[in-house]
């Protein structure tokens, strides 16, 4: 270690796992107004921030698939972090912003901008409610941030039409209702095709199906522009996380809709 330097402790990784999961990979750098604030918050430098990001990045799978290589001088620690939120998205994900929430002096609830007008006051469905309405605002944020804030079928760049969509669905997959590469940004018309099967993608090329429900002879035109005119073409690809292949495997083969 060079003089001056200190060593990382377990809850600065911790809270920067929590940012690489919600910045886009072509902003993970010393300049990106995110990591500048964030630096301050733990009292390290941008650059410092910056390297332990690429640090991350080496471990993420989804990018050495796309032959995109993270820092090399990863710590044991860097590892063992990295391993808890990849092997339990859900609990490592809520822990980080429970930890963000007390370096920021507030609550998660008021960090991730919950309602809780209409929930019970107190009891055990309180605690159901806050903390799904935490995990799904949780994830929608890491979802538009890692596809760019796009819908990965028509590029549409309006967050207030984009929903973050489960491959596996949240009432059937409790294990990864939080784990990123169960995840799509699409349009809410998209959305709902997607959720009862008249459209999928492709597990081995991430290219858009369409079901032949939908391409009827006598189709009008706004089935064709907003769904024929897409099959077969690739969905846009996000910088890290890429969707799961054997979760849209599961989505071909058991809900999309052949005939």
């Amino acid at each position: 270690m060079k003089e001056g330097q200190k060593l990382w402790t377990r809850d600065e990784l911790i809270l920067t796992v929590n940012l690489y999961c919600k910045l886009p990979f072509g902003k993970m750098h010393k300049s990106t107004s995110e990591i500048i604030k964030f630096a301050e918050l733990i009292g390290r430098t941008p650059t410092s921030i910056a390297l332990k990001l690429g640090n991350f990045a080496s471990f993420d799978p989804t990018l050495k698939e796309r032959g995109i290589k993270g820092a090399s001088n990863a710590s044991k620690l860097d590892k063992a972090i990295w391993d808890e939120f990849y092997d339990n998205w859900d609990e490592a994900l809520l822990e980080s912003e429970k930890l963000m929430a007390k370096v920021k002096n507030t609550t998660v609830e008021k960090l991730n901008n919950v309602d809780l007008d209409d929930i019970p006051k107190e009891g055990l469905e309180k605690q159901r409610l806050v903390k799904t309405r935490l995990n799904q605002h949780i994830f929608r944020t890491i979802i538009l941030a890692t596809y760019n804030n796009q819908c990965c079928i028509t590029g549409i760049s309006n967050p207030e039409l984009l929903i973050a969509s489960h491959i596996l669905p949240w009432s059937k997959d409790e294990k990864n209702r939080m784990n990123p590469m169960n995840g799509l940004a699409l349009n809410a018309l998209h959305d709902k095709a997607f959720e009862v099967g008249l459209i999928t993608i492709e597990a081995d090329s991430y290219k858009i199906r369409i079901s032949p429900k939908l391409n009827k002879k006598n189709a009008p035109e706004s089935i064709k522009q907003s769904f024929l005119d897409y099959d077969g073409k690739q969905i846009l690809l996000p910088d890290k996380f890429l969707p799961d292949r054997e979760f849209l495997k599961v989505h071909n083969d058991l809900k999309f809709i052949v005939k």
